[in-house]
């Protein structure tokens, strides 16, 4: 039996994490989770999974999920970033899956590393803003980082069988999101709902918009350049609109292994849990003959800016990557909260960026006041316009 401890357990990468555990019971058994907001989802899950322990951040949430719960559960319930990382630490896990959104996950993720832990990993910020900081952590603790991202678990399926200076390059696809083909003036008054509408794959709205911008193509290659150690110049970006191809890796002598499969984040989360094992499922397979064809094309960076700043935050380094991660986490609420536009996602990550001196990234003190100072730069831009932000 492996133990699994899940941060963000209501949300879309947690949810169907306990989907393939509800396939496998024999196999997997969950011992700690957290959420924040959905108290009467996670009811539900206390109670059909059986947890020893549940974290819930806001501690007003914390008091209402007690009441909801009968009073013989055993399940104990913390509250706050202490609680957040007690899930992350539990003794029981095997497995730490992170899966929170935001820069929430990054405490307990590096709370977890330091006791060597296995993560499966699908908080994209634990990379993007930690970076090489993160990778020696892993290094120095042997703890273990299993992608959960369909990309990088592309990646990582195809590289398992080979040597690493044999890598020519990586190739991470892109469906090109719901404005594939648009140009700037097209995307002058998209709304929030025409944003939220991705073509192939349901996900939170933090990350549909991202895919929208095609920031997460971004934020993939800042994660892909320290998860498999490649530089930034043999990371290529392919825009395959039926997101077929998850990504793929070519090496010296020009063949190139991918990995291929339905849209459907279980795959790469049932990899995660079971590694090195592969387990069967009940999902649709891919039929060549029912696809008919698959094609591929280069993203367009001059309208899909945030691609092309992600990239320049990376070859920058240090503390650019977090400060990048920040603004735009920042900017797509605005966007979602009807205070901008979706341009001026890109816009306003640009004119942060260019205002942040990048600092040597050496500890979690430097994201944290990296992350502060964005907080602080965003305030003076809404207080400039006249705009306010909640949860901010």
């Amino acid at each position: 039996m492996k133990y699994i401890s899940i941060l963000g357990s209501t949300g879309s990468i947690g949810t169907q994490t306990l989907d393939v555990v509800r396939e496998n019971k024999d196999k997997i058994s969950v011992c700690a989770i957290s959420g924040n907001e959905n108290i009467e989802l996670l009811k539900n899950q206390i109670l059909e999974f059986s947890p020893e322990l549940c974290a819930v951040m806001n501690e007003a949430n914390a008091i209402e999920l007690k009441k909801l719960l009968p009073s013989n559960c055993k399940t104990e319930i913390v509250t706050k970033m202490d609680g957040l990382i007690s899930v992350a630490v539990h003794s029981k896990a095997d497995i730490v899956v992170t899966a929170a959104s935001g820069m929430v996950g990054l405490k307990p993720t590096i709370e977890a590393i330091k006791l060597g832990k296995t993560i499966a990993l699908a908080n994209k910020e634990t990379l993007v803003a930690g970076g090489e900081y993160i990778m020696n952590l892993v290094k120095k603790h042997k703890a273990v980082i299993l992608p959960v991202d369909s990309e990088h678990s592309a990646i990582f399926q195809s590289i398992s069988a080979n040597k690493h200076e044999e890598i020519n390059k990586l190739i991470i696809t892109a469906s090109g999101g719901p404005f594939r083909g648009k140009k700037l003036d097209e995307l002058e008054n998209v709304t929030v709902a025409e944003a939220l509408k991705h073509p192939n794959w349901s996900m939170g709205k933090k990350i549909t918009i991202d895919s929208a911008t095609l920031m997460n193509k971004g934020l993939e290659l800042i994660e892909a350049r320290f998860l498999f150690d490649v530089p930034v110049e043999k990371i290529e970006i392919v825009v395959h609109p039926q997101s077929i191809i998850h990504s793929a890796v070519e090496y010296i002598d020009h063949s190139i292994i991918a990995q291929l499969g339905e849209p459907n984040m279980r795959v790469p989360i049932q990899y995660a849990l079971f590694y090195p094992d592969r387990m069967s499922n009940k999902l649709k397979p891919i039929s060549f003959t029912d696809i008919g064809k698959l094609t591929f094309e280069k993203p367009d960076t001059d309208v899909f800016k945030c691609l092309r700043l992600a990239t320049e935050a990376l070859k920058i380094g240090g503390t650019m990557p977090a400060v990048l991660n920040a603004v735009n986490e920042a900017s797509v609420e605005l966007f979602l909260q009807d205070k901008i536009k979706f341009l001026d996602i890109a816009d306003i990550n640009e004119q942060i960026m260019l205002k942040h001196s990048s600092q040597v990234l050496n500890s979690l003190d430097v994201i944290l006041e990296a992350e502060s100072w964005v907080k602080n730069e965003i305030k003076k831009i809404m207080w400039h316009n006249g705009l306010s932000i909640k949860n901010f």
